[in-house]
C-alpha cells in the first residue's frame, strides 16, 4: 500500500509491530536514513531475496528509498513471499522531513 509522507509516518508511530526497511545502497544511505531503518539494497538482487525470504511475515514493513520506486517494487516482492503488510513510502527518502541518522 503506498502511504504519504504524514500517512507513513502516523501509522509507523502507532505500529507496535512495525520495521523500516531502506532498499537503497550503501552510498544513499551514507547520506543519512531513517532511525532504527535495516538496509536491504535491492539493487543487490540475490542478498536481497535472501533477506526477504528470512523477514517475519507478521510483521509490518514500512519500505523506503531515495523517490519511491525501488520500495513500490520491494513491497511487491515481499507481498509475493507472503508478507502482506507493506507500506511503500511516496516521494521516498528525497522528501523526508523527519529525523534521520
Amino acid at each position: 500500500m503506498d502511504l504519504s509522507q504524514k500517512e507513513w509516518s502516523e501509522q509507523l508511530a502507532n505500529d507496535d509491530k512495525a520495521v523500516v526497511l531502506d532498499v537503497r545502497t550503501d552510498e544513499e544511505v551514507a547520506d543519512g536514513m531513517i532511525p532504527d531503518a535495516i538496509q536491504m539494497d535491492i539493487y543487490n538482487g540475490a542478498q536481497f531475496m535472501e533477506d526477504a525470504k528470512a523477514l517475519d511475515s507478521d510483521k509490518h514493513y514500512y519500505v523506503y528509498c531515495r523517490s519511491g520506486g525501488r520500495s513500490a517494487q520491494a513491497c511487491a516482492i515481499l507481498r509475493s513471499l507472503g508478507v502482506e503488510k507493506t507500506y511503500n513510502l511516496l516521494g521516498g527518502f528525497s522528501e523526508w522531513e523527519g529525523e534521520t541518522t
